[in-house]
């Protein structure tokens, strides 16, 4: 039964819950009321058909007797008694007369050996006994001795009890049924109404995981109105309430934070581009010197030199995140990535010439709207950072496609592959992934970053799929409607 029960579909939702959950008790106790009712009412017609036996005083039954005797003219006495009375008379078990009042007379009824048996079977107790006859159905009798040593019965149709039973059965089913259905609607109304600011509490609850509370300013929705403590939906709506205020005032404080950090790196980058830029100015002119100059000084400009340029790439890296982060609006204009895609691709054949590098291109130009020069760096930081994280003779594939409204820029290689416990990480700033590719050359960690950026404001999405032997990098950016835009 347990079994069963879980089998079934049972409701979801609390409003169909409390509505079935009342009905069945409604039903349980209509069906509790009806059973109490027919019984109650089958016990009080049982007994007043009982009384009315008692009352007949076998009369009928005993006039069944003097009837028996060939040597007189008596007719049975049908006076007073009702339609279908039933009388028979035993002597040593047999039946010898056996009759019922016909409009007042009497009609003789065939009796069964089975019908014998049952009337035999009476106890003479003076009370009421329930038998079945073959001829007539279920009838209730009495037992009583006769004055020639005989037996004689009397008895009353049991369907004048049934029929009504039957008939208050009836009533009952109908009324418990139209009882059932305006309680079912009208409880499921009160039940809709009870729960509107439970409904209230959700959709506020809703909206908040619909808010983008990862990065940004947050806008929180409205308070739930309904806040009266006296009810336990009031109570979660002020528990509720307190909670969005937490949310708001810690999401508003991380959101200063940001700023304040995006501020800061901004200006940071823009003031150190001109002291990196002096700074390798200084070491170009120094090593322009056309007198002797000590080995070890020679070293050391290189390095000033290779270090200032590094430095200029990571600061201009850094401003471009922090230009990105403040939403400032990217160049819109017709891009083709198939061109883009070659450019760069040739570019990467000239830095990693120990690389394998292979295209993927579709039989007409794929153009979308966008930043040319942003949009080249995401391709170009793509190809480097396979040229540059896999080992060489790594065969890297660039396709392009349109997929659904989206042009579809994917870079794969068959590199060693980034742990899958990194590939979550790999487009943070200054993530590395070092220990699962190797690393031939140096890099700001910045690059996949710049990536997301980019993409993320030209409106597409970025992912990257990783196992050994098989990385794929896929960028999706939204093709221009048929208006252009």
């Amino acid at each position: 039964m347990g079994a069963l029960l879980r089998r079934l579909p049972l409701p979801r939702t609390l409003k169909a819950r409390l509505t079935i959950g009342l009905l069945v008790l409604l039903a349980l106790a209509c069906l509790a009321v009806g059973l109490i009712t027919v019984m109650a009412i089958e016990g009080f017609l049982l007994n007043k058909l009982d009384r009315s036996l008692i009352a007949a005083d076998g009369r009928f039954a005993a006039s069944l007797e003097q009837e028996a005797h060939p040597d007189t003219q008596y007719v049975a006495d049908t006076r007073g008694q009702a339609e279908g009375t039933f009388g028979a008379r035993l002597l040593f078990g047999v039946v010898t007369q056996a009759s019922i009042v016909h409009r007042e007379s009497h009609v003789p009824v065939p009796i069964t050996p089975a019908d014998r048996a049952a009337l035999a079977s009476v106890p003479r107790d003076g009370k009421g006994h329930t038998i079945h006859l073959s001829a007539l159905g279920d009838y209730r009798v009495v037992s009583e001795d006769g004055d020639e040593g005989d037996t004689l019965l009397t008895g009353l149709p049991y369907s004048r009890v049934m029929d009504t039973v039957h008939q208050l059965e009836a009533v009952e089913t109908a009324v418990f049924a139209a009882a059932l259905l305006i309680t079912g609607v009208l409880g499921a109304l009160l039940v809709r109404l009870s729960l509107r600011p439970l409904s209230r509490v959700t959709a506020t609850a809703t909206e908040v995981t619909r808010l983008p509370l990862a990065s940004g300013e947050v806008a929180m929705p409205p308070p739930v109105p309904d806040t009266d403590t006296r009810t336990e939906v009031g109570r979660v709506g002020v528990a509720l309430n307190r909670m969005l205020g937490h949310v708001g005032d810690a999401l508003s404080r991380r959101h200063a934070i940001e700023e304040r950090l995006r501020h800061f790196a901004a200006d940071a980058s823009h003031e150190l581009r001109t002291p990196v830029a002096t700074v390798r100015a200084h070491a170009e002119l120094a090593l322009r010197h056309p007198g002797p100059v000590p080995d070890d000084v020679l070293h050391a400009l290189e390095r000033i030199h290779y270090e200032s340029e590094r430095m200029s790439g990571l600061v201009d890296d850094l401003l471009l995140l922090a230009r990105l982060d403040a939403g400032r609006p990217l160049e819109r204009g017709t891009v083709d990535l198939t061109r883009l895609v070659l450019d760069a691709v040739g570019d990467a054949r000239a830095a990693s010439p120990d690389h394998r590098w292979l295209l993927d291109l579709p039989g007409e130009p794929v153009t979308v709207l966008g930043d040319e020069h942003r949009l080249y760096q995401v391709v170009a930081n793509l190809l480097g950072n396979a040229g540059t994280h896999t080992p060489p003779g790594t065969t890297v594939t660039l396709g392009i496609a349109a997929v659904e409204g989206f042009a579809e820029l994917t870079v794969t290689d068959t590199g060693p592959g980034i742990p899958e416990e990194l590939q979550s990480e790999v487009f943070q700033r200054f993530s590395r992934a070092d220990q699962a590719r190797q690393r031939t050359a140096g890099g700001t960690g910045l690059g996949l970053a710049i990536v997301a950026a980019v993409v993320t404001a030209h409106g597409g999405t970025v992912k990257v799929t990783s196992r050994p032997g098989h990385t794929a990098f896929v960028v999706r950016l939204p093709l221009p409607g048929p208006d252009g835009g």
